[in-house]
């Protein structure tokens, strides 16, 4: 078995299973820029979004001030391409990070090209939670903070689960841009060490691992999304 896949991918033996340039090296990157970006990005995301239903014109603390400010944000860094991001807050990631290029550095685009994209996910889940719960929070006395974590949060959960997996999966595609700056992962394997060197092997066994880690954040997205929908009935 082991003589086969040599004969048939050969690069891919090649390139081993360690070092920089390994498969195990590329996927530990890959799963480093996402976890993290996801952690970040998730967190402003839910910021953003919360903030958003809130002072909206008919949220429960209007104010146009902060919500066109929110508005603004999320939609401009929504509108830039990431590959421009990449270069465009090259100062800020040497900043934050003290370096440009790497897996640390890859985490301050991945994150601000992330959550403008979740906050407008955490907007609509909390928008679907009905305004009579809402209401009747508010007419027992509860505080802003208790409607967002038991109501707003608590009621959408499902929803937030589902739109966090499509997020996820999505910051798995921009990992692969993020090897433009030296980030590494199963993104910059497929491109640098398959399609640059017409290495098709290398290529397809690196797209196949990235459809597998899409795979299981999916099946765990769904398992969860449905078990806390079950769990609110």
């Amino acid at each position: 078995m082991s003589s086969w896949f040599s004969s048939v991918f050969p690069n891919v033996v090649q390139l081993g299973w360690s070092g920089d340039a390994g498969w195990g090296t590329s996927i530990v990157q890959t799963l480093f820029m996402t976890f993290w970006s996801a952690i970040f990005g998730g967190i402003l995301g839910i910021i953003f979004g919360v903030i958003l239903v809130l002072t909206k014109d008919d949220g429960i603390r209007p104010n146009k001030f902060w919500f066109n400010i929110c508005d603004k944000v999320v939609s401009i860094f929504r509108a830039i391409p990431f590959i421009i991001l990449l270069a465009f807050i090259a100062p800020v990631t040497q900043k934050i990070v003290g370096t440009q290029i790497g897996m640390k550095a890859a985490l301050v685009p991945l994150t601000l090209g992330v959550f403008p994209f979740y906050a407008r996910q955490v907007q609509v889940a909390l928008e679907s939670v009905a305004q009579g719960k809402i209401e009747a929070a508010q007419s027992l006395g509860a505080t802003i903070w208790d409607i967002i974590f038991s109501v707003y949060l608590n009621e959408a959960r499902s929803e937030l689960v589902r739109v966090s997996t499509v997020t996820i999966i999505s910051l798995i595609g921009l990992t692969a841009m993020a090897g433009a700056i030296g980030a590494g992962g199963l993104g910059n394997t497929a491109i640098s060490y398959g399609y640059n060197r017409f290495d098709n092997d290398v290529t397809l066994v690196a797209t196949i691992l990235v459809i597998i880690l899409i795979f299981i954040v999916q099946i765990i997205g769904d398992f969860f999304a449905k078990k806390l929908n079950h769990q609110s009935r």
